[in-house]
């Protein structure tokens, strides 16, 4: 499977790592490739520039937004929240049209400085906004509640956790499962939460999320629903 992972920041990167090594192409994309190489410092967490990771990822090419969505045949979005319905439309809605569009990212608005807050929230969410924005994609909101690493490697975690799924469409959704059973995560953990108006209230455990990092001091922890499923 060809796949076009949306954003060069650290979620982006473990996510076309993981994909590389199960044997799939990706490709990740970017506004402006020769700008993004250009850039040697951390990130606002303090992650390695994207140049650092990629020297260590050669086989993943940088290309343009528009370039990487004509190669996918599944679209992966890490972008950062508010510029995600930007980067979709300069990856273009032809590349777009037909195809899965996996919303991995939340909504953060960095307007008011740290910590970031949400917009879109409540009554609305970014998985809903791509969705009416390039109506013929299929877009499925996932993994967006828990740190990168857990994404791709759930065992880091002790225990029975979670992962949610919600969009509209229901053959879109069974290849995105297929997808997070490849990553490790087990069937009983994969929630399917309904359409894509759940994804509001996965955005907004991005809050509890930030609280819970800073209380235990790391990124390895994730959610369990108790009860009858």
């Amino acid at each position: 499977m060809r796949y076009a992972v949306l954003g060069t920041g650290i979620v982006g990167q473990t996510i076309a790592a993981k994909l590389t090594s199960l044997g799939h192409e990706a490709v990740i994309g970017t506004r402006r490739p020769e700008a993004t190489l250009a850039r040697t410092e951390p990130d606002f967490l303090g992650n390695p520039s994207f140049a650092t990771w990629h020297a260590d990822h050669p086989v993943v090419a940088l290309q343009t937004f528009a370039e990487a969505a004509a190669f996918g045949e599944t679209i992966i979005n890490t972008t950062a929240g508010a510029a995600a319905l930007d980067a979709l439309t300069s990856a273009g809605s032809a590349n777009l049209a037909g195809k899965i569009v996996i919303d991995i990212a939340n909504p953060l608005d960095f307007s008011a400085g740290m910590p970031p807050t949400l917009n879109p929230v409540s009554t609305d969410s970014l998985g809903e906004q791509i969705q009416r924005t390039f109506p013929e994609t299929k877009v499925v909101k996932t993994l967006n509640t828990m740190p990168c690493r857990i994404m791709v490697e759930p065992g880091r975690v002790a225990g029975a956790h979670d992962v949610f799924v919600s969009g509209e469409d229901t053959t879109a959704k069974k290849q995105v499962t297929e997808l997070l059973l490849s990553f490790g995560w087990p069937e009983d953990a994969i929630l399917d939460l309904g359409g894509i108006d759940t994804a509001r209230g996965t955005e907004m455990l991005f809050a509890l999320g930030w609280s819970l990092m800073g209380a235990l001091g790391h990124g390895d922890f994730n959610y369990r629903v108790q009860g009858a499923r």
